[in-house]
């Protein structure tokens, strides 16, 4: 017998396969998700916004459209929802800050549009880090999302609500932003699967942007192939977005089944010494991760790490300044509605000087340059997605990120397109994530390579011992 928490959890493209079965409708799948929400979600804070009434109208339309055999596709009348930075028309989005806390926007984000269009079922807005930069703290709009797998635990931001969404089945997709690790971190840390697109392969029109030449858009979802199914509805040119890549995009479901045989993986393993190090827990599943990878197939080569490593500090500089840039305004006329988290980041941008901001820019260059420059010998780069897993919130110092290594802010300056799944637990019981990044505009063998190890593993068929 199929539980309500079953057919939350099922993945996209299962819960579909149910809709054309006709095990159940669109309407059963939103409020099954709905009821869940209401049983589990005030432990974990997910959700700023629940489109309760939205929801249920949107899938009685999707019930009647593949009754009458108008078929939009596999997320047809399938249940995701939208961190609260994605502007939707007519209901309050408000980047989890008390500065947008009344602002409802007139039009929607491109993504907004483009999932609306496949026949999405939108279930609410979810929480974030304030402006996806300020981290929890006690002078927020609204309470941080939790980790589904230990509510002590922070879930990773700043996608917060995504991820713990999507780990707690209260959700089947979800949309996140990623200026520094922001989708890549939580998927990590909630044990579930996240994509960062390459730069300009998603519009990012409607997004409340952090850092314009750093910013990505991009999907988060329980599977590889679920996000593979989001992607496709969203990438694409947008001339609304100027960074928005004219590039074809490929049918990224098909491409799945190619699998790593031959691929050539890089691991720039001096990287992992970096700072203060990788947790030791992390680099065993890590390391077992790749030796499946090579059982499948693949072959795996170590590279220098100093790029990655170089990286950080001008990721870091270009982030900031243009963040300011951004923000000085609100921050001039309403400084005191800035949580203080996100209010001493950005003012960080106040004492950069041109100089700093061209200066990080040539850096960019360079590392981009030198980064790239190993697809001359691998397909792939393979290592941690995070180098610790999810930190309690008790004595919670966002400062440690910068005494360890950063995974994720090399692909936001190169804008390569990277992906987080999951590849083992901790004894404690966290997830540990696996990052794979390719080349532009190659998400399709990031995707075959993801789905592989997926498919030869089990973490993704795990549950977060959540008491209802």
């Amino acid at each position: 017998m199929t539980t309500t928490t079953d057919l939350c959890y099922r993945s996209i493209s299962e819960a579909a396969a149910g809709l054309r079965r006709k095990e159940y409708s669109p309407t059963e799948l939103a409020q099954a998700c709905l009821d869940r929400i209401k049983a589990v979600d005030g432990q974990l804070h997910s959700y700023i916004t629940i489109t309760s009434e939205l929801a249920l109208a949107q899938a009685r339309t999707a019930e009647r459209e593949l009754q009458g055999g108008n078929d939009r596709g596999p997320l047809h009348g399938i249940p995701i929802a939208l961190k609260d930075l994605y502007a939707t028309k007519g209901i309050r989005t408000t980047a989890h800050s008390k500065v947008l806390l009344d602002w409802v926007p007139q039009e929607d984000s491109e993504c907004t549009v483009r999932l609306a269009q496949a026949g999405t079922v939108l279930l609410g807005k979810l929480a974030m880090h304030e402006f996806a930069f300020g981290g929890p703290g006690p002078d927020q709009a609204f309470p941080a999302a939790r980790n589904p797998w230990n509510t002590d635990h922070i879930p990773g931001g700043s996608s917060s609500g995504s991820g713990a969404a999507l780990a707690a089945g209260l959700c089947h997709g979800s949309m996140g932003s990623d200026t520094g690790g922001s989708i890549r971190g939580p998927a990590s840390l909630c044990g579930i699967v996240g994509l960062k697109p390459t730069y300009g392969r998603v519009s990012r029109y409607g997004v409340v942007p952090l850092s314009w030449s750093l910013d990505h858009a991009g999907p988060m979802a329980r599977t590889v192939e679920d996000c593979a199914l989001l992607l496709q509805a969203i990438a694409g040119h947008d001339p609304k977005d100027p960074a928005c890549a004219n590039t074809p995009v490929p049918d990224y479901r098909a491409g799945l089944a190619q699998g790593v045989q031959g691929l050539r993986i890089g691991v720039p393993r001096s990287w992992f010494d970096e700072g203060e190090g990788t947790n030791p827990e992390v680099l065993a599943a890590v390391d077992e991760a790749l030796r499946v990878l090579e059982k499948l197939g693949a072959k795996v080569t170590e590279l220098d790490g100093t790029p990655f490593i170089n990286a950080r500090k001008a990721n870091q500089t270009i982030l900031v300044a243009e963040a300011y840039a951004y923000h000085e305004p609100d921050l001039q006329t309403k400084r005191e509605l800035f949580g203080s988290s996100v209010r001493k980041r950005v003012l960080e941008g106040a004492f950069l000087s041109a100089a700093d901001y061209i200066n990080a820019q040539r850096a960019r260059t360079a590392l981009n340059d030198q980064i790239r420059g190993n697809f001359n010998q691998v397909d792939l780069f393979v290592h941690p997605t995070s180098p610790r897993t999810a930190s309690k919130f008790e004595g919670y110092d966002p400062r440690e990120a910068d005494r360890l290594p950063s995974y994720t802010n090399p692909y936001n300056l190169t804008g390569l397109p990277a992906m987080s799944l999951p590849c083992g637990f901790t004894q404690g019981r966290l997830p540990i994530g696996l990052q794979i990044a390719g080349r532009p505009f190659d998400e399709a063998t990031v995707f075959a390579a993801a789905h592989a190890y997926e498919q030869a593993t089990e973490w993704h068929t795990r549950r977060p011992p959540i008491p209802e």
